[in-house]
């Protein structure tokens, strides 16, 4: 049983989970986004063959066609984790980046380097954003 207030988000505009959770959760006036892989959301097939740059317009996209569902913009979000396989990638991801979150007060952010992401992707990102 779910607690009182807390909603699912979910949008055919963005990949379907692959696991037990949602796209987003709104929670106490407050959107939770999941991590956005390159996926694209027709075929559940990843995008960009290894391109970081391919994939992380697509990571992009997922994530704004969630926050859409949710009546968001990526201006209301306050946080975001940027997880990348390699972190000589920065560069690349960053400026793609800031083309969506680089408007007014940009996100609070972590980036790191991790082992592995799901579906051999070069890059994932998750969100946190202000409803209203």
């Amino acid at each position: 049983m779910t607690a009182p207030g807390i909603e699912a988000v979910t949008t055919q505009a963005a990949p379907a989970p692959v696991g037990p959770y949602n796209q987003a959760v709104k929670a106490a006036g407050v959107l939770y986004c999941s991590g956005q892989i390159a996926l694209d959301p027709a075929s559940g097939e990843m995008v960009g063959a290894g391109d970081v740059e391919a994939e992380t317009r697509q990571v992009l996209a997922n994530l704004q066609a969630v926050l859409k569902e949710a009546g968001c913009t990526p201006q209301q979000v306050v946080r975001t984790t940027v997880f990348l396989a390699d972190l000589g990638d920065f560069a690349k991801v960053n400026a793609l980046y800031a083309e969506v979150f680089g408007q007014g007060v940009s996100p609070a952010r972590a980036c790191v380097e991790v082992a592995a992401l799901p579906k051999g992707a070069r890059v994932e990102i998750d969100c946190i954003a202000v409803l209203g």
